[in-house]
């Protein structure tokens, strides 16, 4: 009987160990407890591969960007580039004339005749070797007109060239082309080719513009082009002379969208600029604010502290007025000096103004 019950004991132990073992039920609990940890363990994994994914979805956005601002120098963008111009180029040194025009010289009726000989031209060169027709000597003329900043030519086939020159504070920057062509005289003309940035609404400008007035197509694609570089320009300008002082500058494609960070002792100005359409070379929406800075947080909170006896809130930004009007009226870099320049007085009357009255 005795050895029954001790038997009987002997399977109890090793059914539950830790009864009869300290070290045995020290196992029992860390594996009672490992449940726990590795929930921790498979929390941080899920964690680490939601930043993953996060971090993929950044790298991928930031490559589509890299892609779309590297497709104005692409190899094929070059080569049609470098083509247009050497025809153009050709076009020019073949020229007989070259015609000079101001004002209302240059028309729709200019427009219209500069058409007419283009399809002249290209009939002729379809007719037979042994046509008993004789060329008259306006076949000979080879004609460039310069009107402005553009450079209007006959190309081969019934294409209209055009031309234009784009420059900033009186130096030149790129050329651009656009070619126009119809298949006769009587049908609207269409853009055959370009090497105008892909971001600029050139296509906008065609279904809108040149099938009803191709003068005006032609003049409103000159001022986008030039407004382009004047944008551009003044930012790399900025950059260029101040690039030690602004911080976290942002600008879209056109650069009909600026922001920028200037970093100063006392605050943060940050400025934001937006033009009011892709022609304009000076925005229309202007927001200038000063953040007081940490230090200059913490002396106005401990005046207001001395004067109230109660803790001084976070200070609201400040409208800098005198800055927004000289960004509505002077270009980016001049604007930037005259904000520079009036800035340490400017933040002086504002924490005056801020500053508790006895």
């Amino acid at each position: 009987m005795d050895s029954d019950i001790e038997e009987s004991l002997k399977k109890r132990q090793r059914k539950t160990p830790f009864l009869g073992d300290p070290s045995s039920r020290k196992q029992f609990e860390q594996f009672a407890a490992r449940p726990y940890v590795m929930g921790e363990v498979n929390f941080m994994q899920e964690e680490d591969i939601r930043l993953e994914a996060t971090r993929a979805r950044f790298s991928n956005v930031l490559k589509r960007h890299g892609e779309l601002t590297e497709r104005l120098s692409r190899d094929s963008d070059k080569m049609i580039f470098d083509r247009l111009q050497k025809e153009f180029e050709a076009a020019r040194a073949s020229q007989t004339e070259e015609i000079c025009l101001d004002g209302e010289e240059w028309n729709d009726g200019l427009l219209a005749t500069i058409r007419e000989r283009v399809h002249m031209e290209a009939d002729r060169k379809a007719m037979p070797v042994d046509s008993n027709i004789v060329s008259g000597p306006h076949f000979q003329e080879r004609i460039t007109y310069k009107v402005g900043s553009k450079v209007i030519c006959c190309l081969e086939g019934t294409r209209i060239g055009i031309q234009y020159e784009t420059s900033f504070a009186g130096e030149p920057c790129e050329l651009y082309h656009c070619v126009l062509e119809s298949k006769s005289f009587l049908e609207k003309m269409t853009v055959l080719e370009h090497t105008i940035p892909f971001f600029l609404p050139i296509r906008e400008a065609e279904n809108d513009l040149l099938s009803s007035n191709a003068m005006k197509f032609i003049d409103y694609i000159g001022e986008l082009l030039q407004a382009y570089v004047d944008r551009r320009e003044q930012v790399r300008l900025i950059k260029e002379l101040y690039g030690n002082q602004i911080k976290e500058l942002y600008h879209s494609l056109p650069y009909h969208m600026v922001e920028f960070v200037l970093d100063d002792s006392d605050c943060k100005v940050t400025v934001s600029l937006r033009y009011a359409d892709l022609v304009s070379v000076l925005p229309t929406r202007i927001r200038v604010l000063a953040w007081p800075s940490k230090k200059s947080s913490m002396n106005a909170a401990a005046m207001n502290r001395k004067e109230n006896g109660v803790m001084g809130s976070h200070q609201n930004p400040s409208r800098l007025s005198y800055a927004e009007d000289a960004l509505r009226t002077m270009s980016l870099p001049e604007a930037y000096a005259e904000i520079v320049l009036n800035l340490p007085r400017a933040l002086q009357q504002i924490f005056q103004q801020r500053s508790p009255t006895l």
